[in-house]
């Protein structure tokens, strides 16, 4: 039997969560069994940042970038992907993120492939997005959600319900179990000092300024640790800024992107997560591969990540002096900390595997290439 011609598209292809996601799906299929394309509307990224692209090549995978740089060129974009789906020929096309799916939806339509499988992987709470996509859901195949959060706040706003399957994300727990701790000294920060962490876009999504409005007394507190911010975004001035503001400035330290996560998640006392929406955020997952306890607020998709350590670990999305309190009680109890690196690293390497992850794609992919998409896959 040929192998099934799979054809994923994803906006781009810099280090992110979806974006590891969907490498690691494409390198981890049965290449005897799917034969996978992988496109990028936009364009290949800069050296020190292409580690996914030159994974993917290594693999064999095929990586084509459509070099979309402005919203105004997505109607070229839909027209370049449609004619690479006419050469590949693919059964199935599955999408990852916003843009992709509106690109890659349209693209399939002209190129008259068979199945498309939409990817919603944050809660978004734009409405228009959300109208745009449960538009474009109708006629896909299926709408594969990263968590049963995200599936319900799909459902509420009028997605088609017997599309949504949830496939939650797989973490590869070994690469953060057995990293080396980095050295405070990595990051700017005094040899003998301790710190907690964030790891993502420094965006209003985020919700790292009401935190930090709240981070002075559990410092003062807490006068051995730090605050490290791991990445890059529009908010990442008025951050600092704000930092300054509360004289906490030399407290709060800004790291910029690094590629050197799973050594800093190694090094760190635990992760915090003060997002206001989320869809099932990977870097949670990492720390909890790490074996970290994490302080997160109960965005979309976070809850169901910790299982029975949830309310150890969750406040509400609205109180973030709640979650700066819950920061400076870990930070000031050993044995609370001792116990959920147990249980979150167990609970990683149980529930969200890599392979779990994969072999339920595999499932998907295999019914809808033999017309069984209305089948129960799970």
């Amino acid at each position: 039997m040929p192998p099934i011609r799979l054809a994923f598209v994803i906006t781009e292809l810099w280090p992110g969560g979806a974006e590891r996601c969907l490498a690691n799906l494409a390198m981890g299929l049965d290449r005897e069994r799917f034969e996978q394309v992988v496109y990028s509307l936009k364009v290949r990224p800069p050296a020190g940042k292409d580690q996914l692209v030159n994974q993917l090549e290594a693999a064999g995978v095929p990586v084509r970038f459509l070099e979309l740089r402005s919203p105004g060129q997505i109607l070229s974009a839909v027209r370049k992907l449609a004619g690479h789906f006419s050469a590949q020929r693919p059964q199935i096309v599955q999408s990852f993120l916003f843009h992709a799916n509106i690109v890659g939806s349209a693209a399939a339509s002209r190129a008259n492939v068979p199945h498309v499988a939409l990817g919603v992987r944050v809660a978004d709470p734009r409405r228009w997005r959300a109208w745009a996509e449960r538009w474009l859901g109708r006629r896909a195949d299926k709408i594969v959600c990263v968590s049963q959060g995200v599936a319900d706040f799909c459902r509420q706003r009028g997605y088609p319900s017997d599309k949504l399957l949830v496939i939650p994300n797989g973490v590869d727990v070994e690469r953060f179990a057995n990293a080396t701790p980095i050295h405070p000294t990595a990051l700017g920060l005094p040899a003998d000092r301790k710190f907690f962490v964030f790891i993502g876009r420094l965006d209003r999504q985020k919700g790292l300024a009401d935190l930090l409005q709240h981070l002075p007394d559990t410092l003062a507190a807490n006068p051995r640790h730090d605050f490290v911010l791991v990445g890059d975004g529009p908010e990442r001035t008025s951050l600092a800024g704000l930092a300054a503001q509360l004289k906490i400035a030399e407290r709060v330290h800004f790291a910029g992107w690094r590629d050197d996560v799973p050594a800093i998640l190694a090094g760190a006392e635990l992760l915090v997560l003060p997002s206001r929406w989320e869809g099932m955020p990977n870097v949670v997952l990492e720390a909890m591969a790490a074996g970290k306890p994490v302080a997160a607020t109960r965005a979309h998709g976070v809850v169901e990540l910790f299982g029975q350590g949830a309310d150890r670990q969750t406040v509400a999305v609205d109180q973030p002096g709640t979650l700066a309190a819950k920061i400076g009680d870990f930070l000031q109890s050993p044995q609370a900390l001792s116990e959920l690196r147990q249980l979150n690293r167990l609970r990683a390497e149980h529930e969200f595997s890599l392979a779990a992850m994969i072999a339920r794609y595999d499932r998907l992919y295999t019914a809808l290439a033999a017309g069984k998409e209305g089948q129960n896959f799970f």
